[in-house]
């Protein structure tokens, strides 16, 4: 098929990867404008911009998409389809029209559950047994349009966003390809008013962790934000990052170290699996805790 790819974070590239394999023909990569990164701040392109340039596709990325202009040049491209994950955009109707067959959505939810921003995140931190990937028709409301393909998977009780990210993105692949194989045959089911919730876009005021609260929450921050934005505690007069954890078989006054890596919470425990120190890299608390004085607690 004639495509249109719409994506720029690393959770993209599995798809515009699947897409060409297929054998699909990408017309162009739609991705967000390059920014300021690194120390020199210095503008960088996108993940998906690097990757769609290494592959010789043709790459664009309008500041805006509701202009007239940008709209003439989209709908000239004839897409049969445009597939559209992680772009960052909204997409005014124009767009979504333009394609002979509209425009594909990969989300990272069982929707309705988890429209909106950080799905993979809140799902995570509100201690979800499982999400999954929708292929869905995309509309104008917000990952509202009604859905073509879905399927789930366990969270694992350790599992990370990072890792459950890196899972999804290769599902969202090879879910949309299979998509595009069946799309005249498939059903566009539409989602159900009950079970509607909102991925909220994270909040970095939110990363600090509260030992007062239940040991099973703090592991689910503690895992939800990790690696970004890092969920974060006060050791001794240091800032840690705080990437990994379990629940641990312990009690004590919330912030105590137990021992070692485990810390007491206002119900229960969590021992802290890996984290990160201000210039170092991640590494496993145990290896990373050597030479630091712990103190008695943590704030």
């Amino acid at each position: 098929m004639k495509i249109i790819f719409m994506g720029t974070p690393e959770f993209s590239l599995p798809v515009l990867d699947a897409l060409v394999v297929a054998g699909h023909d990408v017309l162009a990569v739609y991705c967000q404008p390059p920014r300021p990164a690194g120390r020199g701040k210095k503008d960088r392109p996108s993940p998906v911009q690097q990757r769609a340039e290494a592959l010789g596709l043709v790459v664009r990325y309008p500041v805006s998409l509701k202009t007239p202009e940008a709209q003439a040049e989209f709908a000239a491209l004839q897409a049969d389809v445009a597939v559209v994950v992680a772009y960052g955009l909204i997409l005014p109707q124009p767009i979504l029209d333009a394609p002979a067959r509209g425009c594909l959505n990969i989300h990272a939810s069982l929707l309705p559950r988890w429209r909106g921003a950080a799905p993979i995140h809140r799902a995570i931190m509100a201690g979800d047994a499982q999400t999954g990937v929708c292929i869905m028709q995309m509309e104008a409301g917000l990952d509202t349009g009604p859905v073509l393909l879905r399927e789930a998977t366990a969270i694992g009780a350790e599992e990370t966003t990072g890792a459950l990210h890196d899972r999804l993105s290769a599902m969202g692949a090879r879910l949309v390809v299979d998509a595009l194989a069946r799309l005249p045959h498939l059903e566009a089911v539409v989602q159900p008013d009950e079970g509607v919730t909102y991925a909220d876009k994270i909040d970095k005021a939110e990363a600090r962790v509260d030992w007062t609260r239940p040991a099973v929450e703090v592991d689910r921050l503690i895992r939800g934000l990790s690696p970004f934005p890092g969920a974060w505690c006060v050791v001794g007069t240091e800032r840690v990052k705080l990437l990994g954890s379990a629940l641990a078989d312990g009690a004590g006054d919330p912030g105590q170290i137990l021992d070692g890596t485990m810390i007491a919470c206002g119900d229960g425990a969590v021992r802290i699996t890996r984290l990160q120190r201000a210039g170092k890299r991640p590494m496993a608390a145990a290896e990373a805790l050597r030479g630091l004085d712990l103190g008695q607690r943590v704030s």
